[in-house]
Formats: structure tokens, sequence, C-alpha cells
């Protein structure tokens, strides 16, 4: 039984015990176990096979209570703990949590008020106007929640690249284990790093492409197969994914790769581009009177076009072909480039892991300096930090840097909440002497654009304030971003030398693509961070680095792709 399959169960326990209004802590229990047990690197299956259940014990938030939970689901597939819940309380908790706005308590009041067990029958509650009675709801919640019901339908279509990243990596590692796989490459939106996909393109060369398919079609991953032929095959996944596998000849690869990884539009100025030199360009090659002048290398195609090669994130046709035709084709950030990381909790705030073992992590990945940023003051859910808190955190980070020194520098942080009137909630005799400060807002989304590009300025007004976080807030497949003026913050950046996050967070990618090209043709200052909230997330910068990468960001624009004494010269 795979990581993912036993974290879910925990989850649906903890959220069904949150439901029914058990202690505090037997919920918040199950539901760190579940955050842990997602994050695991070694497969949980292997942990218990070797060591039984003292060795589940040994795994970090595990107690001997959960481990033997977790024992009968790793035997049975299920957990009989979880049907009593549900029997208890018939409700469908995975489809009423993905509407924005409900939480547990609010769900729990809506089976209590009005019986409310599932979508259904909370969008015929808020369509006969019954939910705005309910205290503590009201019109607007009411006229939200009917909006967010549609949000979810249609974002229910796509998947979120960064959680489904490691099942496309598990299944290329498949693929390229077959015997008669002599190359693979992941093709279409994924290569060119889509925040979401609908489906997975994947191409590979042999000289046995039945073999291929049919050991493809065979993998414990498919669920159900919608085709199979000779040189392709479409299945779905166990997780829902479409996925259309081709295997094609040595000679036409190139020009293949180039068809199934370009956009719709970018493959169509190209061809008009090779027809204007008098060749024809197809999936199979770049023709001239029936003769191949380039198919097996994707490169040489865009060459013999008289183009620079376009890096596949670019491939979408907003000006990159027009900019390869002069030769002035950006050289996009790489993950190597980054040398710092300014956006990390730990579990003094919300965060699963220690300061050190977060530092630990950090120097594995190559990291030169990182901010501690734990949340403060007002946002509880968070735990936020008080004043108090966070002057004996900054000792604990002045001792980290002494321990450390050699092989990275602990910066000290926060991550501070933007209040309504824009002013950081923490008082600035305590930021000023902390090392990078970061500011986000976390509540008042439904506010005006007016308000919320005011409260995002007056923040970036705050000689303290380094960084805006994820600075429109939004939530990918959960919530829109809220009403902000980009342009207006844009000018205040650079007006006070603000830096703007790229959140890297597989659900936020905060700022998005089109912002970012925006924001380096503005020449604001920009850093990439994971928000990580536990080791394993700070290996999400990956995604943000995508995220750079096709918002046309080159290592310059990025201000932590500096060494550490020339990075803290440039904040405020």
């Amino acid at each position: 039984m795979k990581n993912q399959e036993v974290a879910e169960i925990l989850f649906k326990v903890a959220d069904l015990l949150e439901l029914q209004d058990e202690i505090r802590f037997k919920y918040l229990a199950y539901r760190k176990a579940a955050q842990t047990i997602e994050r695991l690197s070694q497969d949980i299956l292997e942990i218990y096979k070797k060591g039984g259940i003292k060795a589940l014990e040994e795994i970090p938030s595990i107690g001997s209570g959960i481990a033997e939970k977790i024992e009968e689901i790793l035997k049975t597939g299920k957990l009989n703990y979880l049907e009593e819940l549900k029997s208890k309380i018939p409700i469908d908790v995975d489809s009423l949590m993905g509407v924005e706005g409900l939480g547990s308590k609010r769900i729990g009041t809506l089976y209590k008020k009005l019986k409310i067990k599932n979508i259904k029958d909370l969008e015929g509650a808020a369509k006969q106007g019954k939910i705005k009675n309910i205290p503590g709801f009201g019109t607007k919640v009411e006229e939200n929640i009917l909006k967010a019901i549609e949000f979810s339908r249609t974002a229910k279509q796509r998947f979120v690249l960064g959680f489904v990243w490691p099942t496309i990596l598990e299944l290329e590692k498949k693929i390229k284990s077959i015997k008669y796989v002599h190359r693979i490459e992941i093709c279409g939106s994924v290569r060119r790093r889509k925040e979401t996909i609908a489906d997975l393109d994947i191409l590979t060369i042999s000289n046995n492409p039945v073999k291929v398919i049919d050991t493809f079609t065979k993998l414990e991953e498919v669920k159900r197969i919608l085709a199979k032929g000779g040189t392709k095959s479409t299945v779905i996944l166990r997780n829902n994914m479409q996925v259309d596998l081709r295997v094609l000849p040595k000679e036409s690869f190139g020009a293949a790769m180039q068809y199934f990884i370009g956009d719709k539009n970018h493959n169509v100025k190209l061809r008009r581009i090779a027809i204007s030199k008098g060749y024809k360009l197809s999936e199979y090659g770049l023709f001239k009177e029936k003769k191949a002048i380039a198919a097996e290398d994707e490169e040489e195609i865009y060459k013999s076009l008289g183009l620079d090669y376009i890096e596949p994130e670019m491939r979408e046709d907003s000006g990159e072909i027009e900019l390869a035709m002069k030769h002035k084709i950006p050289k996009l950030i790489q993950l190597s480039d980054i040398k710092g990381d300014l956006h990390m909790h730990t579990n003094q705030s919300d965060g699963l892991n220690t300061m050190e073992e977060m530092i630990e992590k950090a120097i594995s990945l190559g990291r030169k300096y990182i901010a501690i940023s734990d949340h403060t003051g007002f946002l509880q859910v968070a735990h936020g930090l008080n004043e108090r808190q966070l002057l004996k955190q900054k000792e604990n980070t002045e001792k980290m840097k002494k321990k450390y020194g050699n092989k990275i520098t602990v910066l000290s942080g926060c991550e501070v909440n933007i209040k309504d009137n824009g002013k950081p909630d923490i008082r600035d005799s305590i930021l000023k002497q902390l090392d990078v400060v970061t500011a986000s807002i976390h509540t008042g989304f439904k506010g005006s654009e007016e308000k919320t590009t005011k409260r995002t300025i007056a923040a970036m007004e705050n000689p303290n304030v380094d960084i805006i976080g994820h600075p429109t807030g939004r939530v990918l497949q959960k919530r829109n971003p809220f009403a902000i003026n980009l342009n207006n913050v844009f000018e205040k950046a650079r007006e006070t030398g603000t830096c703007l996050e790229i959140n890297s967070f597989p659900t936020r990618l905060d700022l998005k693509d089109i912002h970012i090209k925006e924001a380096i043709k503005n020449k604001i200052k920009l850093v990439i961070s994971t928000d990580s909230h536990e080791v394993l997330h700070q290996e999400f910068m990956q995604f943000g680095v995508w995220q750079a990468r096709r918002g046309w960001a080159e290592a310059k624009n990025i201000l932590n792709t500096l060494h550490l004494d020339k990075f803290l010269k440039n904040l405020k």
C-alpha cells in the first residue's frame, strides 16, 4: 500500500474527529501523522516489513495508538475505526472539504442544522436560501459557497503538477526499465511545466513497440486501457489521469518531441515559417521536397528554421518565436542557480519539523543560506508567534548561525500578517531586529481590489518589510486570486525596493507566470521560496524555478541566486 493511500485514510479520520467535536489533540495527532506519512521519503510498507510496529512508532509524530491503526491499514487496506466514525456521522467529508470556505466546523454545523451530507445537499440548500439564516454564515457566505461549488467542478478536471509529479517520475522510471525501451521523454503540458495538467504524453524509442505497449498496459498504475495499438496506447491511471504512450523510430524522434511539447499555436507558427522557407514541418520531420532536413534532433529543427532553440517552458506563442528569430532568447534560470530559501516554517508555528531538521535538509540540498520565517501574531490557526516568542526564536537562529556557520547561514525572519490597514501584526521595533521579513495577506480575501491593493502597498511602504509573500493569495483548484491591481503593486515594489515572492508550493505557484514576465519587464526584485512546512517541502523549489522559467526569468532576475552578501545588500 502506498504512502499516499495510508495518509488519505488518516486524513479522513482527522476530519471526522474534528466534525464530531473530539478533543483537539486527538484529531491534530491524526492529521500530523498523515502529513508525516504523506511526505516520507521511504515506503511505509517497507518500514513496517523490516521493523514491524516498533519501526512505525519511531517515525516522528506517530505514537503507539496510531501505529496500530497504520498496521491495520497496511495489513487489510482499510481501517475499522474510520468506518465506525462514518457510521456516527454519514457525511461526504472529502467533497465538502473541497469547497472553499468550508472547514470541519462549518460542515458540522451544516449537518446539525440542515442535515447536509454532500455537495448535492449543499447546493440545494444554498439555492433555496437556507444557509444564510444560520448564525455565522449569512448571505455573502451562501453566495460564495455556490461560486466555490462551480469553481471546484471545473478545477477537478485537471491535476496539480506538483502533486502528480512523484507519480509521473515513478511511471517514467518503470517505462525506462522496460527491456526494449532505448529512450523516453515526457512531453506535452508537463514538459512545458504548466501548473495544472489534464493528461500526460510520453514518447519512447524502441525496435519492439508491441512488447513495449504490452508491458506498459500491464503496469500496476494502470486502471483501465482505453486504446491499445501497435505503436500507441492510451490508458487511465489509478489516480484517473490519462496517459498516451507512443513508440517511435529514432529517425523521427526529435520532430515528434517538438510536435508534442509545443502548444498548438506555437506549432502552427513554426509550420508557417517552414512553409515560407520552402519546407514542410510535421511530427515526422522537417522536409524539403520529401527529403528530411531535420528529424532526429529537435534542436536541429529550430536551427534549420533559422531560430535559436526555444526552451519547452516558453513554447506557447507569446513572443518566444520572434525572440528566437532575433537570437535574443533569454537564458532561463535553473534550479542549480538558487542559493537560498527565504520562506520556511518550523514546529514553532505550523511546521512539522524543528529548526535544526529544516537546516540539515537545506544543507543536503546545497543551499548556502535560509531564513526561518514562522507565522506571527493573530494567525492563531497557524499558531503564530507573539513578539516575545519571536525574539526568543531570533536568539535560537543566532545559535544556529554559530553551529552551522561553515555549512550554511541561518537568517532570522518571520512571515507577518498584513492587517486590514496594511500594517504588520508585529511592531516595527521587533521586525527591525530580524534579517528577512516576509509579509503576506492571510485574511480578508473577499475585499475589494482597491482595499487589497492599498493593504499590500501600505505593507511595502514599511521599511522593515523585505518580501511580499504569495502576492495574489490564490490556491490552485480551491481559491481564486483575490482582487488586486498588480500594476500598482509593481510600481510601489520598484519604488520601495520590496521583493515579490514566487511561491513554490504546488498549489500556490504565486506569482503566476504571466505576472512574473510583467514583473521582470518592470524591473521588480523577485525571490523564489518554498513556503516549506516540513523538510521535504524544501524540494518544492523545483516547481518555483519552473514557474519562473515559464515567466522567462533568468538567474539575474531572481535575488536569491546571489551570494549572501550581495543578497542582503539588495534587501531594504
